[in-house]
C-alpha cells in the first residue's frame, strides 16, 4: 500500500462534489509526465515482488485460530529495527520494507530495493522471501504467526475470529452483518474508503458465492449464520430482500475482498512502447496464473464450489450504481458500466500492428471529453482510450488538505483514480521528479502457502515475461475471450478440469523464434546473454503486409497442460518458451537446477501431478475428522488446517500432493507455536 497520506477525508456527499476537479487535474498531471517522459529510453531491468501476509494468532487450549489486530503495534515495531537490520543478514539479501494493508491483521512485505536483470538476483527471490517471513515472525508473539494465506476461511463466520473479539454491530463505515470496524485499518483511508462505496453505490455491496454442495449440505442451502431480523443500520433488511441467495455464501462488505492475500509483480519496462507491448501480452496470462495459483476454496466458514477470491473483491469494491449496473435507465449517472473497479483489463493498448482491432471486443465506456483532449494533447487512440475508460470512475477518497496541487510536481489526483482501478494489469507512468520507469504490475495470483511456491511462480512470469521480449511472442486474443477465461479460472478444480481460450500461434515471425532473438534458429551457436533481457527487439514486418483470416482461426480451448506444456510440434507451451529462453542465458549449472525446481513446481501443477492450494485446502477440510460432510468449517477444523499450513511451511509437515517430494521447508529455527 506504501505510504499513507494523513490528512481529512470527506464524507461521500462532499468528496462528490470534488469528482471532476480530481479528474480534470489528474489528466493535467498525466499531461505533465506524458511530455517529460514520453521519449525516456534505455531503462534497465528493475522488478519486485509485492507479499502480503495474515498474522493468525492460535489458541491451543481453545484449538481457535483467531486474526491478529496488532497491525499498527508490529508495523511500529518493524519499522524501528530497519536501521538495524543489516547486521541481521549477510548482505546478500536486500533489506526488505513492510506496510500496512486494507486488513488490521494485514502486513505487505517487498524486497526493500528492486532486482535487477542479473541471475542471481532471481535465485535470490526465495531466500529474500525466507528473511522477510523470518524477520516478521521474529517480532511478532510467540503464539502468532505470519502466514502467507489468501482468504481466512472464518473470516465473518459466527464465534470469535479476531483476537481481540469485536462486535460486528459496530461496523460504522460498512454496515456489515458479519465483520466489526476493528477488522479495518485505522488509517482514515480504508474506513472512508469503505463507507464511500457504500454511499456511492445506494447500498451495501452484495457478494455471494454458490455453496459446494457435500452429502450432508442442505438443499435448498439457506445460511442459519445470517442475522436476517437484525435492526441496527438503514441496509440490514438488505439481506432478507434478496441481496443473500439460497445455495449461496453471502458477504455484505469491502473487507472480505480486500481483506486476502496476495502475490503481485511489477516490471520496469524500457521504454513506453516496450511496457504497453509487454502489458498486452501479459492479459491472456493472468487467468491462467490465477487458475494454476488458486488457493481459497473456503468463506465465511463454508466450503464454496470456487477457489479463487476474485469475484469477491471484484464485489467487495463495487462502487456502481443500479444506473451503472443496467438495473435503471440512466437518468443521474453517464455511464452504464459493464464491470466492477476491481476486474479484469478491458483493453489492449500496445500499437502494434499484430494487436489487431477485432481483439478490442469488449464495450468500452470512456469519458469522451477527457479523450478529445488526451488526443489533442498528441496522444494516440489506444492510449487515450486507455486512460479515458479509467476516469469513468470517481475519486472514493478525497483530502480536503489535497483538493489543491501542484499538477506539475504531483500526480495525487491522477493516481486517486487510477490506484483506485483495480486490475488483472496495471500499466504505470513514472512517479514525477523521479528515475523511475514506465512500469507493468501483474495482479492476478493468489499468494501461495510457502516461500518456494512463492519464488516459483514469481521466477516463472519474470521468465515469461523476458521470453515475450526476446522471442516477440503474440498471446492476442480477443478481450471477450480472457473475460470468460477469468470466470472459468475461479471454478473449482479449473486447473484440471476446465479448457481455456489460447493462441495457437504465438510466434510473430515466419520462424519459431522472431528476429533479434538469441535462440539459435539456423544451428548456429550465439553468445549467451550474461542478463535478462529488457528490451523488445525490432518488430518483425507484418506478413504479406496484413492480417490473414478471421480472429476466430487464431485460437481454440487448451486444457492447462496443453497451455503449458504445449500442444503437438506447433505450439510448445509456456513452460517450452520459458526453457528457450533460459538456453540463451548463460547460467552455471548449480543455479541452472534452482530454476528448474522452480518450472518443474508449475509444470506439474499445471499437468495434474501436484495439485492447486485450493484442492490440497479442500481435501484437507473434507477428510478432517470433525467434518460433518455439510459444507462446514468449524473452528476446530479452521485451527487444524491453519496449524497444518505453518507445519508445511516449515517443512515439519509433509504435503507431497502440493509440493515436490524434495521440499525441505523454510524457516525450521522459527519453531512450533
Amino acid at each position: 500500500m506504501g505510504l499513507l497520506y494523513l490528512g481529512t477525508p470527506l464524507a461521500w456527499d462532499d468528496a462528490k462534489k470534488y469528482a471532476d476537479h480530481v479528474r480534470t487535474h489528474g489528466i493535467t498531471q498525466f499531461l505533465h509526465i506524458w511530455d517529460r517522459v514520453k521519449d525516456k529510453n534505455g531503462d534497465e531491468l528493475l522488478w519486485g515482488d509485492e507479499i502480503e501476509y495474515m498474522v493468525v494468532s492460535f489458541d491451543n487450549e481453545e484449538k481457535n485460530a483467531k486474526l491478529s489486530l496488532r497491525q499498527t503495534e508490529i508495523l511500529a515495531k518493524l519499522s524501528a529495527i530497519v536501521n538495524d537490520i543489516s547486521s541481521d543478514n549477510d548482505n546478500t539479501i536486500a533489506v526488505p520494507t513492510f506496510h500496512p494493508e486494507y486488513g488490521r491483521y494485514m502486513l505487505e512485505s517487498t524486497p526493500g530495493s528492486p532486482y535487477t536483470g542479473y541471475i542471481s538476483d532471481l535465485l535470490s527471490v526465495e531466500k529474500n522471501m525466507r528473511y522477510r517471513r523470518s524477520l516478521a515472525r521474529k517480532h511478532l508473539k510467540p503464539n502468532e504467526i505470519p502466514l502467507t494465506f489468501t482468504s481466512f476461511p472464518r473470516l465473518g463466520a459466527p464465534g470469535q475470529f479476531t483476537e481481540p473479539y469485536h462486535d460486528p454491530a459496530d461496523a460504522v463505515s460498512s454496515h456489515s452483518l458479519f465483520l466489526p470496524e476493528e477488522i479495518t485499518n485505522p488509517h482514515a483511508r480504508f474506513p472512508t474508503l469503505t463507507a464511500n462505496i457504500r454511499r456511492r453505490r445506494g447500498s451495501k455491496v452484495a457478494i455471494n458465492l454458490p455453496i459446494f454442495f457435500d452429502e450432508k449440505t442442505p438443499k435448498p442451502f439457506i445460511d442459519p449464520t445470517i442475522p436476517w431480523n437484525r435492526s441496527i443500520y438503514p441496509e440490514d433488511p438488505e439481506a432478507r430482500n434478496g441481496a443473500a441467495l439460497p445455495d449461496h455464501i453471502y458477504m455484505d462488505a469491502m473487507g472480505f475482498g480486500m481483506g486476502c492475500c496476495c502475490l503481485q509483480l511489477t516490471f520496469q519496462a524500457c521504454n513506453v512502447t516496450d511496457a504497453r507491448r509487454l502489458y498486452d501480452r501479459l492479459i491472456p496470462i493472468g487467468p491462467i496464473l490465477l487458475a494454476l495459483t488458486a488457493a481459497s476454496p473456503v468463506w465465511r466458514g463454508y466450503l464454496a464450489d470456487v477457489d479463487c477470491r476474485w469475484n469477491v473483491i471484484a464485489g467487495s469494491v463495487d462502487d456502481r450504481t443500479e444506473e451503472e449496473r443496467g438495473l435503471k435507465p440512466l437518468e443521474h449517472d453517464r455511464f452504464v458500466i459493464p464491470k466492477s473497479r476491481y476486474d479484469s483489463v478491458d483493453l489492449y493498448i500496445s500499437e502494434d500492428w499484430i494487436n489487431r482491432p477485432e481483439y478490442n471486443d469488449n464495450p468500452l465506456p470512456i469519458d469522451e471529453k477527457i479523450y478529445d483532449r488526451l488526443r489533442n494533447h498528441g496522444i494516440d487512440d489506444l492510449l487515450s482510450k486507455h486512460v479515458s475508460h479509467l476516469f469513468i470512475r470517481d475519486p472514493l477518497v478525497v483530502f480536503s488538505e489535497t483538493i489543491d496541487q501542484d499538477d506539475e510536481s504531483s500526480s495525487d489526483h491522477f493516481e486517486n483514480i487510477q490506484s483506485t482501478n483495480w486490475q488483472t494489469l496495471r500499466f504505470k507512468p513514472p512517479p514525477p521528479n523521479s528515475n523511475i520507469g514506465w512500469r507493468v504490475e501483474f495482479r492476478s495470483m493468489e499468494v501461495q502457502m510457502t516461500d518456494f511456491e512463492n519464488a516459483a511462480f514469481s521466477v516463472f512470469v519474470v521468465l515469461l515475461s523476458r521470453a515475450i521480449l526476446s522471442f516477440n511472442l503474440n498471446f492476442y486474443v480477443p478481450i471477450s475471450k480472457v473475460d470468460v477465461n477469468m470466470g472459468r479460472a475461479q471454478e473449482r478444480d479449473a486447473a484440471r478440469s476446465r479448457k481455456f481460450y489460447f493462441r495457437k500461434d504465438v510466434f510473430t515471425g515466419s520462424s519459431p523464434y522472431s528476429s533479434g532473438s538469441n535462440s539459435p534458429v539456423d544451428g548456429a551457436p550465439r553468445p549467451k546473454e550474461k542478463k535478462l533481457r529488457n528490451c523488445f527487439p525490432p518488430p518483425p514486418a507484418p506478413l504479406n503486409g496484413d492480417h490473414k483470416g478471421p480472429v476466430e482461426d487464431e485460437y481454440e480451448e487448451m486444457t492447462m497442460d496443453e497451455i503449458m506444456n504445449g500442444k503437438g510440434d506447433h505450439f510448445p507451451g509456456l513452460l517450452g518458451l520459458v526453457s528457450a529462453y533460459v538456453d540463451t542465458l548463460d547460467v552455471e549449472e548449480e543455479a541452472l537446477a534452482k530454476i528448474r525446481s522452480y518450472l518443474n513446481l508449475v509444470k506439474d501443477r499445471s499437468n495434474g501431478t501436484l495439485v492447486t492450494a485450493a484442492t490440497w485446502i479442500r481435501n484437507f477440510v473434507r477428510s478432517h475428522p470433525a467434518y460433518a460432510k455439510d459444507s462446514v468449517v468449524s473452528q476446530e477444523i479452521n485451527y487444524d488446517l491453519l496449524v497444518a499450513v505453518d507445519e508445511i511451511e516449515r517443512g515439519a509437515r509433509s504435503a507431497p500432493d502440493l509440493l515436490p517430494k524434495d521440499y525441505t521447508g523454510g524457516n525450521k529455527d522459527q519453531g512450533s507455536i
